[in-house]
């Protein structure tokens, strides 16, 4: 696929603890490949890839963010003009499920409004280490207002599902005017294939988010 055909480019960030997986997701969406020995990603690592979403080429641009607290000044700016967002935890550490409220409201502070974030329990092949139940991962999603998956980024379990049901929703939201996706600010980019008239651009009725990247 040409790096110019296509229709949208969407913004996403992943966030979450140190060692919940992040860069494995990543590596697993845009490469297909799981290496269990990854360094600590140090500030932002950036990865892309291209899906289709109702005969849409989209091409996802999405940025794995550090855990470390000492990168979090790093990581909020980020935030801005990402328009999905990935919050992983481990499901074999509960630690990393207790600080998920934390990264949800730094993400709701630091975000547009209208970003659409997915709950994501990584390392579902580690069943017999679980400590955190599908359950409470479902309900937390449920009480935020959040989807939810639980994923392996080991034998790439759910993690298509995860980037591309968060596109269909972001999509959804285009169609529906949400986005104004003439403010680059909303994580979304019109492609060069709708500007030259290879399809029509949404009406945006609600004025969008203006907020800046």
């Amino acid at each position: 696929m040409s790096n110019f055909a296509y229709d949208y480019i969407i913004k996403y960030i992943i966030i979450g603890d140190t060692g919940v997986g992040k860069s494995c997701l990543l590596l697993q969406f845009t490469d297909k490949r799981f290496q269990p020995a990854h360094d600590l990603t140090i500030g932002v690592e950036f990865g892309a890839r291209f899906v289709e979403v109702e005969g849409k080429k989209i091409k996802l641009q999405i940025w794995d963010t550090a855990g470390q607290e000492s990168f979090r000044s790093i990581t909020r700016s980020y935030y801005r003009g990402a328009a999905g967002a990935l919050l992983v935890y481990d499901i074999t550490r509960r630690e990393t499920f207790e600080h998920l409220l934390i990264w949800l409201e730094d993400a709701r502070q630091h975000s547009n409004s209208d970003t659409t974030i997915m709950l994501i329990g990584n390392k579902s092949d580690l069943e017999s280490k679980r400590v955190v139940s599908y359950a409470e991962g479902e309900a937390f999603a449920r009480q935020h207002g959040l989807f939810f998956m639980e994923t392996s980024a080991k034998t790439a379990e759910n993690v298509e599902d995860a980037y591309v049901d968060t596109a269909k929703d972001i999509y959804e939201k285009i169609k529906q005017g949400v986005f104004d996706v003439t403010n680059e600010g909303t994580g979304i980019k019109v492609g060069s294939h709708l500007q030259s008239g290879g399809g029509s651009l949404p009406i945006n009725v609600n004025g969008g988010n203006n907020n800046c990247c």
